[in-house]
């Protein structure tokens, strides 16, 4: 029985979640979007350029993805992971749903790392939402439910981003919000179903 594409992107961000305690250790500076450092006591970023095109290390594009910062964080996007990607897994097949993620995850990276500069960012959220995004355009051009999700999940979701952006989660505990990689994240599953017909 072959493992499905979503619990093998789960069970990897479970693995780096608990190897890097959640983000609180330097193991996690090998997963951040800039190569990370500390160096006399402080935190230090590599620009973009020294990053991919001095030093190569282009898994950085996708490796934030499995960074997570708290058992919440982890457990809300491998949910949402679990139920857009296996449903889009088993109706469009693994190859479909592996561009999906790298295309929705390294875009919406990059976009969160443009718009909030050299910090430590992650998690699978981006590509949460490349999915949703996907579902949702897929489902209105077929005009039918193909992934069997009911509208108020898209409007919560909707709503859930809106929130980010007005910073209501943070004040709830929820902590900074990865608010373009969200929404990046978004535009870019909208974008592959309209492409990926």
């Amino acid at each position: 029985m072959r493992l499905s594409l979503s619990n093998i992107l789960i069970f990897i961000a479970i693995l780096l979640s608990l190897v890097t305690f959640f983000g609180q250790n330097q193991l996690t500076f090998y997963l951040t979007f800039l190569k990370a450092d500390i160096a006399n006591g402080f935190l230090s970023f590599s620009s973009f350029e020294k990053t991919y095109f001095i030093d190569y290390e282009f898994w950085r594009l996708i490796s934030p993805i499995f960074i997570h910062f708290s058992v919440a964080h982890l457990a809300f996007n491998s949910l949402w992971v679990y139920i857009l990607g296996t449903r889009i897994e088993n109706l469009e097949g693994f190859k479909k749903l592996i561009l999906l993620i790298i295309f929705s995850g390294s875009l919406s990276n990059f976009a969160e790392s443009a718009a909030s500069g050299a910090v430590i960012f992650g998690g699978l959220s981006g590509c949460v939402y490349g999915l949703l995004g996907y579902c949702y355009i897929k489902e209105f051009i077929q005009k039918r439910f193909s992934f069997g999700m009911p509208p108020a999940i898209y409007i919560f979701m909707i709503v859930w981003l809106a929130l980010g952006y007005l910073d209501i989660l943070n004040l709830f505990g929820f902590g900074k919000i990865a608010n373009t990689a969200h929404l990046t994240g978004l535009i870019c599953g909208i974008l592959f179903a309209l492409i990926k017909k």
